[in-house]
């Protein structure tokens, strides 16, 4: 693959996940945006990482994976809590962290 198609790729799964941030209501659908916008960053590490031959963009790419991982965990244990407690997913209608 040429490096325009994988950076045009990039930047759709960014505008995917950026797009998925701003219209999802869902709690899950923020996530699964914010998983999207983690990914395409990834990706772009790894491409400009093998288009200047330097290690170092990879190994963050890694840690990037890593914290996708990490928030991903977290993001559904709260999820969980909160539908236990306030019986939605949905981000609009939840108000209990306003004490």
């Amino acid at each position: 693959m040429t490096t325009r198609l994988l950076l045009a790729v990039t930047c759709a799964l960014f505008s995917l996940g950026v797009y998925g941030m701003l219209t999802r209501r869902n709690a899950i659908g923020l996530l699964l945006a914010v998983e999207l916008i983690l990914n395409a960053a990834a990706l772009n590490f790894v491409l400009f990482s093998r288009l200047f031959a330097h290690i170092h963009a990879q190994v963050f790419a890694l840690f990037i994976i890593a914290l996708a991982a990490c928030e991903a965990v977290v993001g559904l244990a709260i999820v969980l809590n909160l539908t236990r407690s306030a019986r939605t997913v949905c981000a609009d209608e939840v108000d209990l962290l306003r004490g």
